[in-house]
């Protein structure tokens, strides 16, 4: 992560709101029911914890991951206030040493902050971290959002299609991935019609 990315997060995150609000991803929570009642989870690039949070109160143990001690502070006022414990971690996910099948679930929430060749090493941190039968949730946003505007990075590389999707984990079992235009209110930070995309699937076993 270079300095510049950093001192834009922290600039951004010092806001005394919690800039994507304190609920989860809307894809996230339509989830729960596949979450296990027990089990690891793995919040990439987590923020102020909303995300993390969740999973916590969905009864799993959570490292919440990111690069802002800033957001993780908030993180950790948030998990706090509702009486749920997170594992925090600050973490260049670029440089992060990925565990071997530890994680029986990995909440890739908007992470579009990395280019291909980057993200293509995070794909394959993930693949690596989820257990055999692990469950992925990711959702971010295609590139139609580049009209919209209404949140995400304005770099055309940085978003999904449903065939970079495919070609990362088209492998996994009970695949879905939904392309769609929602409107999104996440705190200031997601605001408005926005063309997202969606997946959920489980690691091979």
């Amino acid at each position: 992560m270079s300095t510049e990315e950093f001192q834009h997060w922290e600039a951004r995150f010092s806001h005394p709101d919690y800039v994507f609000g304190t609920e989860p991803n809307a894809f996230l929570a339509s989830c729960e029911h596949l979450l296990p009642a027990t089990g690891k989870a793995l919040a990439i690039a987590d923020g102020e914890g909303r995300n993390g949070v969740f999973l916590a109160e969905c009864g799993l143990d959570v490292l919440s991951m990111d690069f802002s001690p800033t957001a993780q502070g908030k993180a950790r006022a948030l998990a706090e206030s509702r009486g749920v414990k997170l594992a925090i971690e600050t973490v260049d996910i670029f440089h992060w040493d990925w565990p071997e099948a530890a994680f029986d679930v990995v909440a890739a929430i908007y992470f579009q902050f990395a280019g291909p060749a980057d993200r293509a090493r995070i794909f394959a941190g993930i693949r690596k971290a989820l257990k055999p039968g692990g469950l992925l949730i990711l959702t971010g946003y295609r590139p139609e959002q580049l009209a919209y505007g209404t949140g995400g990075p304005r770099k055309l590389e940085n978003l999904y299609t449903r065939a970079l999707l495919e070609d990362a984990f088209g492998d996994f079992a009970d695949l879905t991935i939904t392309e769609h235009d929602a409107h999104v209110d996440e705190g200031h930070g997601h605001v408005g019609l926005s063309a997202l995309i969606d997946l959920s699937g489980r690691k091979p076993a």
